[in-house]
């Protein structure tokens, strides 16, 4: 069954007292165009019962790929925040309590590029290949990420003409 932003998924952990606002977890003003928010009140609702040591990380990131398109919408997937334009192309995974890795994919449905490949460039060697068509990209803090801020957003760019 495909989750929609409407049906929000159950947070990683409970909320903690002074859990931050809307403006406190970063979360970006709606596009101009009224057709749909770029922001999900299940993503924000899931940012704002997070308990990760990485969380101001995890929102720093989460609006560095909402500003890479206004195309980009999110939602939960994967019990974590998921971003998509006519397809889910980047997934956070939590799991681990040091860093904050994001996972770049092409959707759920197997590809031709799963065979073929992808062609990316990645001077700044962001990318770990977990597979042709599936790569990882990993934070260690927030200096790490403002440090690849520009290298991600290129490659969000390029990895988004594959969509």
């Amino acid at each position: 069954m495909k989750r929609t932003a409407e049906k929000p998924s159950k947070p990683r952990a409970k909320a903690q007292k002074g859990s931050p606002t809307r403006e406190a977890t970063g979360a970006p003003a709606a596009p101009s165009d009224p057709g749909e928010a770029q922001e999900s009140p299940a993503v924000v609702a899931f940012l704002r019962e997070l308990d990760h040591p990485l969380k101001e990380e995890v929102v720093a990131l989460r609006q560095i790929i909402l500003g890479v398109s206004p195309a980009i919408r999110e939602e939960i997937k994967w019990n974590a925040p998921s971003f998509r334009t006519t397809e889910h192309f980047a997934t956070f995974n939590l799991r681990a309590k040091d860093r904050v890795r994001l996972i770049l994919h092409l959707g759920a449905k197997v590809k031709d590029t799963a065979v073929k490949g992808l062609e990316i460039a990645d001077p700044a060697g962001l990318l770990e290949w977990l597979a042709k068509d599936r790569c990882l990209v990993t934070f260690s803090d927030g200096e790490d990420v403002q440090a690849k801020r520009a290298a991600l957003e290129s490659v969000l760019r390029a990895w988004l003409r594959w969509i």
